[in-house]
């Protein structure tokens, strides 16, 4: 599906990043891996050739980090088919209620994501124009096209922060805004929306979820893979400005 493909995927790291990385490097792609931190345990890669594959350590809203990552890949690989958005940086307040939040936080996290995401993107789109032509998917959430179901988080120290649903509904307001700037120039962004990926929460948050879910509850980062195959290959050239959302039916 993706033989030949080149794909830059920032915030390996992260459950959904290095699910990505596989499945990429499963369909015959090759990846250049970033996140803000060095290469944590990424022992699949055994089963891959190396010169599929690299790390390249970068920060989001470093346009310098940006602009070196993607001379590297051109360097490496001569070209970059598509870039994919995972990058999740965090403040150290990240995650408090309304009540408690502090404004130097919360600049950082809309700085950090929102911001991070616009400059990331705007180095993409000049490689992209170099290359002409161009392929960027991004990453939100289903609390940005619907509020969060408070009701799941009673009974758990669990919140969902208001600065979520800001960032991962502008994720998406961007990602459209991009794709009909970059119209007729043969670059096309996309937006993959996952319902929430299961990470250790407790059982009677994973209990109220899954109730209002149609067959699974909370997902596995793998649940994401299908789309993220299908807007990397050729089977979506001509689908851009697109939110799809994956969510086992909880926005229903």
């Amino acid at each position: 599906m993706l033989k030949n493909k080149v794909i830059v995927v920032l915030g390996c790291n992260g459950l959904i990043g290095k699910s990505f990385v596989e499945t990429i490097l499963k369909n015959n792609g090759k990846v250049l891996m970033s996140d803000i931190n060095k290469k944590k345990d990424f022992s699949f890669l055994s089963k891959y050739s190396k010169k599929n594959y690299s790390f390249y350590k970068a920060n989001i809203t470093n346009q310098s980090n940006l602009n070196s990552l993607f001379k590297i890949c051109i360097k490496q690989y001569s070209k970059i088919d598509a870039v994919v958005n995972c990058a999740y940086p965090k403040s150290k307040k990240w995650g408090t209620r309304i009540e408690n939040l502090d404004p130097q936080f919360l600049k950082q996290d809309l700085n950090n994501q929102l911001g991070g995401t616009i400059i990331l993107a705007k180095i993409a789109i000049k490689y992209f124009r170099k290359q002409k032509f161009g392929n960027f998917i991004n990453i939100s959430s289903i609390q940005g096209v619907s509020t969060p179901k408070f009701d799941h988080y009673k009974g758990t120290s669990m919140t969902s922060p208001v600065e979520y649903s800001a960032i991962k509904s502008g994720i998406i307001s961007i990602t459209k805004y991009l794709a009909k700037y970059c119209r007729r120039e043969n670059i096309r962004f996309n937006c993959i929306c996952p319902g929430g990926i299961k990470n250790k929460q407790p059982s009677i948050f994973l209990r109220k979820y899954r109730e209002d879910c149609g067959s699974k509850g909370m997902l596995d980062s793998e649940d994401l893979n299908g789309t993220l195959i299908y807007l990397l290959s050729d089977y979506s050239k001509y689908t851009t400005g697109q939110n799809i959302i994956v969510d086992d039916g909880w926005s229903l």
